[in-house]
């Protein structure tokens, strides 16, 4: 009989710190050196963070002091080809612009409403700026905590708050 691998031997190394922000506590997730998922709203984690996750809180704290506008982090978030596709667009549209729904479905070959689907399955805002992604004739959603008074505040940081108006 074959020898078991142990479970940390098999299992995904997750790794979690949280970091204060404007938005309140941001807590991060990685798993094997990348980032998997962002929330925000209370500190979830204490533990000293791993160089990967110290680093992801360095550049939000930089992002929120008006210091970055592009995050340069490790991301992972498992899809389909489509919604990669969606977030892989997202990603493209620079700090304190926006693209609608729309634009993103000409892109992606998709619908508006498909791409709106997507981007509310984001498990990474702010470091995958969906809040940059509007509708053609409102603000649309927005899949990180609090809502659509989060992705105003978002947009309103990046020098976007023209189109608030």
């Amino acid at each position: 009989m074959k020898a078991m691998k142990a479970i940390d031997e098999i299992a995904p190394r997750i790794e979690r710190a949280s970091f204060p922000s404007p938005l309140g506590w941001i807590s991060l997730s990685a798993e094997d050196d990348h980032i998997t998922a962002l929330t925000w709203g209370d500190k979830r984690w204490a533990d000293a963070p791993s160089p990967l996750l110290t680093e992801a809180g360095a550049q939000l704290a930089a992002y929120f002091d008006h210091r970055l506008e592009m995050f340069d982090l490790p991301l992972s978030c498992p899809s389909t080809p489509f919604v990669y596709g969606v977030l892989e667009a997202i990603m493209s549209i620079n700090f304190g612009q926006t693209k609608t729904y729309g634009d993103i479905a000409d892109y992606v070959l998709g619908s508006a409403q498909a791409v709106g689907r997507a981007c509310g399955q984001n498990p990474i805002p702010i470091l995958i700026p969906c809040h940059r992604v509007l509708g053609a004739t409102s603000l649309g959603g927005f899949s990180g905590n609090g809502g659509v008074e989060s992705k105003v505040f978002l947009l309103r940081h990046e020098g976007a708050a023209g189109l608030l108006l």
